[in-house]
Formats: structure tokens, sequence, C-alpha cells
């Protein structure tokens, strides 16, 4: 795990020196163990390491090869190089590493390589005799790779921050997206909060040669619908996942360095634990979050389950006092500002201060087994149909008199959900991750509305001819999560947050071939009484059934207390400073805060904080509107 950093000109420029020196102490948290930068006038390569595979400095990067036509940058794990490495024997290997591997299985297939690997990367491949180069992204976008492009040089890197350094870009804010950052606490991608630098989708491959550049896809999760797998018997079902779980786990414990695993208490943190005491030969390493607030606390579940798979475990004891402390910390590590992830930062320092530098979690778990309340509010959806009978105006009346008597978030999507044309999916998934509704965006900002960019997603996704309109409805909401949500922000905000102390995070959950199996999953596997059922009795006697009976709570922070407690100064101090913003109605948001300390259930501690860490991300980034 590492950061990469590049600069390619279309003639030589001296500029790019200058830009990758700092590019590269921009992103030195990622990659504290080594550093190495290559440059020949036209094009620069940076890179800072983490050492997790082959610890000889021989394994550093840039890689070359041998003739040293070509340079690689390299950052993310491929946990089946030594498969791949044996495929490759015509290739004479000095070092014992995936990055070697990676270079040597590109050099003979090209991209037809990346379909052999089994990994979380994002990696660039120079040619140094036509100065073209590929740059590539992992199939589910756990490794983050950003850009910015004009007519005279591309400049790309694991961190938006790395790109603003580089003095190539513009801190210009990208104004235009700021009611999706409000409406879903993130922006989605290719789309960056920053003016003209974009995220390289998921699965996608960016080559740079003389002519621009172009983008193209090598792996979708729509690519692999199999209807062989109608009318298998449960056990069938059970017998495969559980294979290819132990397949994903056991692929992720190949490092050179001790592997940990985040636990929470919940049931995918559990099953990856307890995956990973049976796979491995030590005793495995756990940590969890827990809270002075007993009733956000998981604290006393992850001992039960630490308990029953013999684990050396750490609880982090977390305070409001802590996080008051920290949050200057906290914020600066924040790369792209997000609603969430703090929880994150801050399980992954006490990990990585216990000498880990490599953990598993259980993240995917819930968009792969329908675990979110959000995937049966969906199924609820065509239950709803009988309404559209009824005038659209008269539904309108209807949900304002509901919304007058519940007032929350809940009514207020209720509400919108009423005056919607159409009750399928592509209609009515992009209301369900949504925090601030249309109307109070008009409200609150002095920027107009951009498109919903979800209802884009969803429209190409699932609706009728999208690519994945034959896959289950419950796979097909799966896919509008692992696109908005799980790409997004979670797996934005674990890349982010470890890295920030040059943690690596694995997910098993989130092995392609997993995924592309759980996506060919029939419904009615999915939605069983209770949430996940199916992971759990794949897993046969790994847990233990009373699993299922907890409530979820992740890790959660006890944020309304917080926010209106030991942070409440904090925060009105960063909303005070949000309001001289050019694109902020000033009244509007000071009658924003005061509902929220009021109590106002329709504007909950979410919607605030998204506010104050937009302004704390703009302050330390020195955006300009």
């Amino acid at each position: 795990m590492c950061g990469i950093n590049g600069v390619i000109f279309f003639k030589e420029d001296v500029r790019g020196a200058k830009a990758i020196e700092k590019m590269n102490r921009t992103i030195q948290h990622r990659g504290p163990d080594a550093e190495g930068i290559y440059m020949d006038g036209r094009s620069f390569l940076g890179h800072t390491r983490l050492s997790i595979i082959d610890l000889n400095t021989a394994s550093n990067q840039p890689f070359y090869s041998a003739d040293k036509r070509y340079v690689l940058v390299f950052n993310g794990e491929v946990y089946n190089f030594k498969e791949i490495k044996s495929q490759l024997t015509d290739y004479n290997f000095v070092t014992n590493s995936d990055t070697e591997v990676v270079l040597a299985a590109y050099l003979k297939w090209g991209t037809e390589s990346l379909s052999k690997f089994n990994g979380m990367f994002a990696f660039a491949v120079l040619d140094t005799h036509t100065n073209q180069l590929e740059v590539v992204r992992d199939r589910i976008g756990i490794k983050p790779l950003y850009y910015y492009y004009n007519q005279e040089y591309l400049v790309f890197s694991s961190e938006i921050r790395s790109l603003l350094n580089s003095e190539l870009v513009d801190r210009k804010l990208n104004a235009s997206i700021l009611s999706e950052y409000l409406a879903y606490q993130t922006v989605l991608a290719p789309n960056t909060i920053v003016k003209n630098v974009y995220s390289l989708m998921p699965g996608c491959i960016l080559k740079f040669n003389e002519d621009g550049i172009s983008i193209r896809d090598y792996w979708t999760l729509w690519s692999f619908k199999d209807y062989t797998m109608e009318g298998r018997s449960k056990e069938v079902y059970q017998n495969q996942i559980k294979e290819r779980f132990f397949e994903a786990i056991e692929r992720r414990t190949v490092a050179d360095v001790s592997v940990g695993a985040f636990l929470s208490g919940g049931i995918d943190s559990a099953a990856v634990v307890g995956g990973l005491a049976e796979v491995s030969t030590t005793k495995v390493n756990t940590f969890t979050v827990a809270f002075e607030e007993s009733a956000y606390s998981e604290g006393e579940a992850a001992k039960q389950i630490a308990e029953r798979f013999k684990t050396n475990h750490t609880e982090i004891k977390l305070s409001a006092a802590d996080l008051v402390k920290d949050i200057p910390s906290i914020l600066r590590a924040m790369d792209h500002p997000s609603g969430d992830g703090i929880n994150t930062y801050v399980v992954s320092k006490a990990t990585k201060d216990q000498g880990v530098s490599v953990v598993l979690s259980g993240l995917g778990g819930d968009e792969l087994f329908s675990g979110y309340p959000i995937f049966r509010q969906m199924d609820k959806i065509g239950g709803y149909k009988w309404m559209l009978s009824y005038p659209k105006g008269l539904r309108n009346v209807v949900g304002t008199v509901y919304d007058s008597f519940k007032k929350s978030i809940a009514s207020d999507k209720m509400h919108e959900l009423l005056k919607l044309d159409y009750f399928d999916l592509e209609s009515a998934y992009p209301l369900s991750r949504k925090l601030f509704m249309d109307d109070e965006l008009r409200a609150i900002l002095h920027v107009p509305l951009i498109e919903n960019n979800v209802k884009k997603i969803a429209n190409h996704t699932v609706s009728y001819d999208a690519p994945a309109f034959d896959f289950p409805f419950q796979s097909k909401v799966s896919m509008l999560e692992f696109q908005t949500y799980l790409s997004n922000v979670l797996l934005r905000d674990a890349d982010q947050m470890s890295m920030a102390h040059a943690l690596e995070i694995r997910v098993p959950f989130l092995d392609h071939q997993l995924v592309q199996y759980m996506l060919n999953v029939p419904d009615e596997m999915k939605l069983t009484k209770r949430p996940k059922q199916l992971l759990v009795e794949s897993l046969g006697d790994l847990l233990p059934q009373d699993l299922l009976d907890q409530p979820k709570k992740g890790f959660v922070f006890p944020w309304v207390d917080w926010m209106k407690g030991d942070l409440k100064d904090f925060c009105h101090s960063k909303i005070n400073e949000l309001k001289n913003r050019s694109f902020i109605n000033e009244k509007e948001l000071d009658r924003y805060w005061l509902r929220f300390l009021k109590g106002d259930k329709k504007v909950n501690w979410s919607k605030m904080w998204t506010l104050v860490v937009l302004e704390i991300w703009l302050t330390e980034n020195n955006i300009n509107e």
C-alpha cells in the first residue's frame, strides 16, 4: 500500500521536477518507508512506499523493466501475484514483490493482464520511448486515483491534495456540484469538489499519448450475468458463498507483516474475524471503538466475539473530550470532504499505534447481503404503485399533510416519493440516501441545483434496457449502492482516514469473484426474515445465531450529544465562518443551526456536520470560490 503521483507533459517542461517533489511530500503519510522519483524532462513519476509484501529495498518504486523502457508506480496489492508469477516463466524476476509481477504481466499481456489480477490497486505504466502512459484503477474502486488534464499536461495522484500542491492545478471550488455534496454527503465520481479535478472510475483505464487522453472500462458490475445460477438449492448457494468467502479471506492474509482486523461487534466484522482466525496460524489482533455513552457502544459485543475467536483484542475508549482534542488532526487528514469517516480515523490510529500495518474490514457485507434497511424499503416501493392512479396534485396534498404531522426527514422523503411520476427503483432510489431535500438546498444555497446524478446512475444501470436490467432486484439495489454510497463515501473515507496513519485496510467482502457471484444470487435467498441470515447460515457454525438478534450499530458515534455539548462551540464557529461564503444563504444557515440546537427532527446532526466539514476543508486547502 502506497501513494502514487505523476505529471506527463506533451513537451519538455521544467515545472515537472518541482511539481513531483511537492506531490511526493504531500502524500508521505501514505508511504513512510521509502520514496522514489523518475523524471526525463517530459514525464515525472513519484511514489511513496508502505512496505507490506517483500520488504527488501529492491522492491522500492518507481519500478523499471529490465531494459529500463517501462516504468511502473503502483499502489495497492495483487493478492494472487504468486499464482500469476508462476505463469511468467520467461521473465527473470529479481524481487519477491507483487509490484514486479504487475509490471511483468503488463509487459506480456498488456491490459489483458487485468483479468488475472485479484486485488485492490491503482497504478501507472509509462513507456519512456513513446511517452505513452496507461493508468488503471481496480474493479471496485477500493484504491483512489484522481487526475487533472489540460492541453499541456496530465497530472494524477492518489490524493487530491497532492494535485493541488503540484501548483499545476487551480484551487477552484466546483460550485456547480455543491448541491450534490450536501444532498449525499459527498460528490459522486467522476466529479470532485475541485473544479476540473476528476476521479478515475472503478474498473477503468486512462491512456495518455500524443493524441490526448482516452478512458475505457475493462470491468463492470453487470458484465457477469449467470443465467445458470437460477433454480439452485439453498444449500448449493450457501456452500459456494462459504467457499468464496474463505478464499477471499485467505487471499488477504498475504503479507510480510502481521495482519489484524477491525471488530465492531456486528455480523460482517465478526464473520471476517472468524474467517481470519480460522485460516491464520497465529493469534489475530482485533480492534474496536467503545464509548462512554453505552447506548452507542458495541464494546461488550465486540469483546464476546473476540473471546469466541481468542483474539488479542484492543478496545479504544473514546469520549467527546478526546474527539475535541483530535478534531483538527482528523479533519486535516480528509482529502475530500465527507460527512463520514472520522470513526475510521480513530480506530486506524489506535491500530497503527499497536504496530499493525494491515487490517481486514467487514466493509461491503451490507451491500452484498442486503443488510441495510434500504434493501427492504426499495423492495416495498412496488407496493405503492396503486397510489399512481391518483392525480399527482392530490398525492402532493396528502404528502404535505402527512409531513406536517410527522415532521421528520422520513416524512420529507415520503412527501417527495408521492410526487414522483413512477414508483420504480430508478425513480425512488435517489431519495434513499438523500440528506438535504431539493427545497432545502434551494433555500440554503445561492447556486443552482445540478441534475440528480444518482438518478442518472440509476437510469443507466437498472432501468428498462439498461445493462443490469436482467439481474435480480436486490442485486440492482446492490449495484446502485456500490456506485454511490459505497464507492464515494465508505471506500473513499476508509482510504483517506486509514492512510493518514499508513494503515492498509483490506476488504474481503469486495473480492470481485465473491461480488460477481452474489450479484447473481436470487432475491429470495437475500430477503430473509432477518438481514444477512444468508451470510450467517452460509458460514455454518462459525458465527453464533444470536448475532442476528443484535440491533445494527457499527461504528456509530453519539454525534447529537457531542455537537450540542463538547463540540458545540467548535461547530458554531465553523457555521459562522461558512456564512461568509458567497454560495451560502446566511440567514437560512443561521435558522438551520438554531433548529438543530432546539431538536428539530428535520435538521439532524448529519446535515450540520456536513456543512461544518465543508467549511473546514475549503479553508484548510485554500480553495477559491
